[in-house]
């Protein structure tokens, strides 16, 4: 093997690694975090007539909200709704558990102050609802659940004054759903012009882990912006804090996104709206904010305002169908159309044997099988360099001095014999984009968060809690090496055969699907880099010996 081709190898190897190095050194360094503070329950907007919404600091005046919060019950969701302006303060995934070891539903909002998170929305008017303070809502029910045989679950929350206006604001829940409607009715029985504007608001404790591993990568978490122009805007808490969001969109939506899970503003479509984010440094939160022009209803009239809202994982044939170009927050990177198929494909592959290991295992074998004439040419071309070998040897023995002689020599006798020095590195820059691909489906996709495969491996989104898959890896890697022809440079041999062990640390922290994916792919490679470098050394005529 040449020189420029080792090096060839190592440049693939050392841009892969500092690829995810450089995802890595990002995930240590996340954005400052700010004083803590005690968090209230909840927050309002402010508004005058014909200007845009400002969503103000939250609500100092605690006495104000209701302690007794609407609960709200269906089969994919479980959810607090905060009569003072409507809030959802809490929700709960009882589809997905919190862990392995505890099986209750994982909790995406909340009220707690390391992770505070909640999803508010309202109509900012001097003459009410919301204003300087949230209004009150009452409810008919303080619990609403949906039955067996309920498609549809409808939770009307009505606000009155003493002018003859009602607001009524209307969650209604589906079945299988974790999108949300959310309508407000303004119907106006007073003798003056209501003037309002809707608003909603994104509110979130910044939680990304503060220390890692250094092998350890971990997936984008932060807000989302959605234009037609540009469909995923992403900003990490460092961002919103040196450079806030200001931009006026029409058919776009905001959220905020953490590993596997999502919470999503999508108002009107038709209308135009600003989008905003806030930072509140007393309270180290992070707000992302859409506010509506504002609209007038007129004594005797009607009107309602429309928007959904999405609280649930990250699953992209789900969320294509929420809103224009959500399904691309589940962030593949920047080879998400290989990433895309890949899943695809697995994910079929899934429907038919029902365990995600197996899946993994028969995606790298149909992987291996379209790059079969590939890989074929190339273990030839390595089984070709392994007989030059001697010859190799001796042109070095003989003008090791000369390097340039030894180049000279080294490629006539490759083009004597026809063998492609850069064939034999084929296999492995085909497999690059589709191991970093593949990475990130294995990262991103929630369907593999707690799912078993086999014996020991109980979680193939997390590490192998052993580590025998790093190193039944590590050991395959170093059989590949033995079966291929070594660096005529001794210090470029050593580099090489350190790789099993650097690439051995190096996954140890990975996730065990990701694993099992090389593994597997390894242990193909070698049976068939044995089977046609076997049936190679049969067809070759055999050297004479010399007397």
């Amino acid at each position: 093997m040449s020189i420029d081709l080792i090096r060839g190898v190592l440049a693939g190897i050392l841009f892969m690694i500092g690829v995810m190095l450089w995802n890595a050194w990002q995930a240590e360094h996340p954005a400052p975090m700010l004083p803590a503070a005690t968090i209230p329950a909840a927050s309002t907007a402010a508004v005058t007539s014909g200007e845009a919404v400002s969503v103000a600091s939250p609500i100092a005046a605690a006495s104000k909200i209701s302690s007794t919060p609407v609960l709200v019950s269906t089969d994919v969701l479980q959810v607090k709704i905060d009569p003072a302006g409507g809030a959802l303060i809490n929700a709960k995934l009882p589809q997905y558990p919190v862990s392995l070891q505890d099986k209750s539903p994982f909790e995406l909002l909340n009220t707690n102050p390391e992770s505070f998170y909640t999803a508010t929305s309202g109509l900012s008017s001097p003459q009410g609802p919301d204003y300087k303070t949230a209004g009150v809502y009452q409810a008919e029910k303080t619990s609403y659940s949906m039955a067996p045989n309920q498609d549809t679950l409808v939770v009307p929350l009505t606000w009155k004054n003493s002018q003859g206006l009602t607001v009524t604001k209307t969650f209604t829940f589906h079945r299988n759903s974790y999108a949300v409607d959310v309508a407000f009715t303004v119907t106006n029985r007073g003798n003056t012009p209501w003037t309002g504007q809707m608003y909603a608001q994104l509110k979130r404790a910044d939680i990304t882990p503060q220390h890692h591993s250094m092998f350890q990568i971990n997936p984008f978490s932060g807000a989302i912006v959605s234009s037609p122009d540009q469909r995923y805007q992403k900003f990490s808490y460092d961002a919103l804090i040196k450079n806030p969001v200001s931009q006026t969109i029409t058919n776009g939506w905001m959220a905020f996104e953490q590993h596997y899970f999502i919470t999503a503003w999508i108002p009107d479509a038709r209308q135009s709206y600003q989008y905003t984010s806030q930072i509140f440094d007393q309270d180290k939160l992070y707000a992302m904010n859409v506010s509506g022009s504002a609209f007038t209803v007129a004594p005797g009239q009607s009107q309602t305002l429309q928007s959904k809202l999405y609280i649930g994982p990250s699953i992209p044939t789900v969320l294509k169908n929420v809103a224009p170009g959500l399904e691309k927050t589940v962030d593949y990177g920047w080879l998400w159309p290989i990433s895309i198929i890949l899943f695809w494909i697995m994910d079929h592959i899934h429907d038919v044997v029902g365990n995600w290991g197996w899946s993994i295992i028969l995606l790298t074998v149909f992987v291996k099988l379209c790059f079969y004439q590939l890989s074929a040419t190339s273990f030839r071309s390595m089984a070709a360099m392994r007989k030059l070998q001697p010859q190799l040897q001796q042109i070095r023995e003989r003008y090791g001095d000369d390097r340039q002689k030894v180049g000279q020599l080294t490629m006539e006798l490759y083009r004597k014999e026809k063998v492609n020095p850069m064939g034999g590195c084929l296999p492995l820059l085909v497999q690059i984009p589709v191991f970093i691909a593949l990475y990130w489906v294995l990262l991103e996709s929630v369907q593999l968060r707690l799912a078993p495969f086999a014996l020991w491996i109980h979680d193939l989104s997390a590490a192998d809690p052993y580590y025998i898959l790093p190193i039944l890896m590590g050991a395959s890697m170093l059989v590949q090496q033995r079966m291929s022809p070594p660096p005529p440079d001794p210090m470029q041999a050593k580099l090489m055969m350190a790789m099993p062990i650097v690439f051995t640390f190096f996954f140890l922290n990975f996730p065990a699907g990701l694993v099992l994916y090389w593994l597997v792919s390894n242990v193909l490679s070698i049976a068939q880099q044995w089977f046609i470098t076997k049936r190679y050394e049969k067809q070759q005529p055999k050297a004479k010996k010399k007397k």
